[in-house]
C-alpha cells in the first residue's frame, strides 16, 4: 500500500472523488436531521448552506480542489464554531453521525481507517465548553 489511505494519490481520490464526497456530506446531514436533535438545533433551518460548506471543506481537506479556501479563505474551524456550545459529548455525537454516514455510503478499508484516525482529533478540536 502506497499511503495510509490506500494506493490512490490523495484521500480524495481514495474515497471516490467529487460524487463520493457529495454523497457522504448529504448522508451525514440526513443522519443529523433524523437522529441528532442536539446537533440539528445548532444548524440553520435550511441545511443547504451547511451542506455546501462541509462539501467544499472536505473536498480540500481530503486533497481535492481547495473549494472552501478559494471561496471563503482559511477555514478557521474552531473560531467559526465558537458560537455553539460544543463539549466532548457533542464532538462524539458528530463523530457518531459521520461514522453512520460512512457506513451508509460504503466507505471501508484503508480510507475508512484513515478517516476515523483523522476525524476524531478534528472533532475534538472544536470542543469549546
Amino acid at each position: 500500500m502506497k499511503n495510509p489511505w490506500g494506493d490512490e494519490e490523495t484521500p480524495y481520490l481514495a474515497i471516490g472523488g467529487e460524487s463520493a464526497v457529495r454523497t457522504l456530506v448529504e448522508t451525514f446531514y440526513d443522519v443529523i436531521e433524523t437522529e441528532s436533535p442536539e446537533l440539528r438545533a445548532m444548524l440553520p433551518v435550511s441545511t443547504k448552506g451547511s451542506r455546501e460548506k462541509l462539501y467544499e471543506y472536505l473536498t480540500g481537506w481530503l486533497g481535492g480542489p481547495p473549494l472552501y479556501v478559494a471561496k471563503r479563505g482559511h477555514p478557521q474551524l474552531r473560531r467559526r464554531h465558537l458560537p455553539f456550545p460544543i463539549g466532548a459529548p457533542q464532538a462524539e455525537e458528530w463523530l457518531r453521525c459521520m461514522g453512520k454516514a460512512l457506513d451508509q455510503t460504503g466507505v471501508e478499508g484503508p480510507i475508512r481507517l484513515f478517516l476515523e484516525h483523522k476525524l476524531g482529533p478534528l472533532a475534538l478540536h472544536m470542543v469549546n465548553r
